[in-house]
């Protein structure tokens, strides 16, 4: 155990000294928990116990797998070729951060990953534990719920029993979104490498559904994306109007009076959007905690470019021109980089700009 320490305080030296030795032994604990957790879904579908519906999806995921290789040139590899069932709703809780007043979000930074800008747990209590000190700070504060991330193709990724259980077309969206990561990945810019892995997703899910889904899975499929977008322009409705506010000449006090008034809107018109779905309470999860600036800075990072992708991708026609283009991106100055991006996009250069989360 000695060595292992010492290994995790050299990389925690490049973030800032041996205090985080604790972070990365809780990180690396959960992560070799969850693969050794991971069974090749071979010997789930082989073994009499598994449960039909569980064999059913995960049949479906092996033929998403291969689409995803053979379709949209996504890496074909052994991520997700293995099943682990984790028995908790999420396989980690993120926490983000931002001022008081401000939707500029904190960062954290981390070998390989680069800087990014949430800071990832397995245990619910400790990223609960770590958001109470960010507030005790005067931070505010989201801690999220993550049903699936990527190592980048560091380890052999699993499926996860936190997101096997969603509809096909939902499910088929997370395969694409996390192998995307594997094909651009910019340590340090994660506005770049989510929007880029929404847009990949995106496309995979017209290309799958076109040639995979039946009608009850389009359906499905097409209610989901109706309900993000409903969503989204609530979102970005608010955030408009909080990044407004805090840009306003007036004290502090008056800010945070019209803040709280700000969400107490954003709460009330949601229960009217959640009545037009019929009842749907997806996203009741994102008003578990106290609305914050935290929530509306952390789901802007997926959607930030996606314009712009959406532009590059027609642009370049097919998915492997389009890809090396994103490369060429990635190779830029980071400020170069998002120029370009927002200039496709036909988006301005500023927060106010950013749209809003997907449904996780």
């Amino acid at each position: 155990m000695k060595w292992r320490a010492l290994v995790l305080c050299g990389m925690a030296a490049l973030v800032g000294g041996c205090a985080q030795v604790g972070y990365f032994v809780q990180a690396a604990q959960g992560q070799f928990s969850l693969l050794s957790e991971a069974r090749p879904i071979d010997d789930w579908l082989a073994n009499p116990e598994t449960g039909v519906k569980l064999k059913d999806k995960l049949t479906r995921v092996k033929s998403i797998r291969a689409f995803a290789a053979s379709e949209l040139g996504l890496p074909n590899n052994d991520t997700f070729t293995t099943y682990a069932d984790l028995k908790r709703p999420f396989v980690m809780w993120n926490v983000v951060a931002t001022p008081e007043l401000s939707l500029t979000p904190l960062e954290w930074c981390f070998p390989v990953a680069g800087c990014v800008n949430y800071r990832g747990y397995y245990s619910k209590e400790d990223a609960q534990a770590y958001a109470a000190e960010l507030r005790a700070e005067k931070y505010d504060v989201e801690v999220s719920g993550v049903p699936a991330y990527s190592t980048l193709g560091w380890f052999k990724d699993p499926v996860l029993s936190t997101f096997i259980r969603y509809p096909d077309g939902e499910v088929a969206r997370m395969v694409f979104h996390e192998l995307a990561h594997q094909v651009v990945y910019v340590p340090g810019d994660s506005r770049f490498n989510e929007s880029f892995a929404v847009s990949v997703e995106e496309a995979g899910v017209e290309r799958w559904l076109a040639k995979y889904g039946d009608d009850k899975t389009r359906a499905d499929y097409a209610a989901y994306e109706a309900r993000k977008q409903d969503f989204l322009a609530m979102l970005l409705k608010y955030r408009k109007e909080l990044q407004a506010n805090f840009d306003r000449p007036v004290s502090d006090s008056e800010k945070r009076k019209t803040k709280a008034a700000i969400f107490q809107s954003l709460k009330d018109e949601y229960q009217v959007l959640k009545r037009s779905w019929g009842g749907y309470s997806g996203y009741d999860r994102w008003f578990a905690e106290p609305l914050s600036n935290a929530h509306l800075s952390a789901i802007a990072t997926y959607h930030d470019f996606v314009p712009g992708f959406r532009a590059l991708m027609a642009q370049t026609k097919t998915l492997p021109r389009f890809y090396e283009a994103v490369r060429g991106l990635s190779k830029l100055d980071k400020d170069e980089r998002h120029r370009q991006l927002a200039a496709l996009g036909n988006t301005p250069m500023n927060d106010g700009s950013l749209h809003a989360a997907a449904e996780r």
